[in-house]
């Protein structure tokens, strides 16, 4: 099993990449679907790695895919300029799927 990426910028590709983690980059809303496609119909990959500007792109199919898919995981990863809080978003998931706001 072996981890795949969807980065919206090429430096997250290639620090992935020295770490032995192949990916794509991507930009538009129809490739992030596409390259999602592709990785959970591929058998060997088990998780596959996002940028939040990406999961940004089409947040309501993400989280029905964590929700309802098995496999691959989805884990959201910042991106360089971090510009996004993660225990926000993380706060947001919960809150969500138990209905309450923390």
């Amino acid at each position: 099993m072996k981890f795949f990426l969807l980065s919206d910028n090429i430096d997250t590709q290639m620090g992935m990449r020295l770490a032995g983690i192949e990916g794509i980059v991507i930009h538009e809303r129809e490739e992030v679907l596409e390259g999602l496609e592709k990785a959970m119909h591929d058998e060997d990959i088990a998780v596959v790695l996002m940028t939040t500007k990406l999961i940004q792109t089409c947040p309501e199919i993400i989280s029905e895919l964590k929700l309802r898919q098995r496999r691959p995981l989805i884990v959201e990863i910042p991106d360089r300029h971090g510009s996004v809080k993660i225990g926000e978003i993380m706060d947001a998931y919960v809150s969500e799927a138990i209905g309450v706001k923390l």
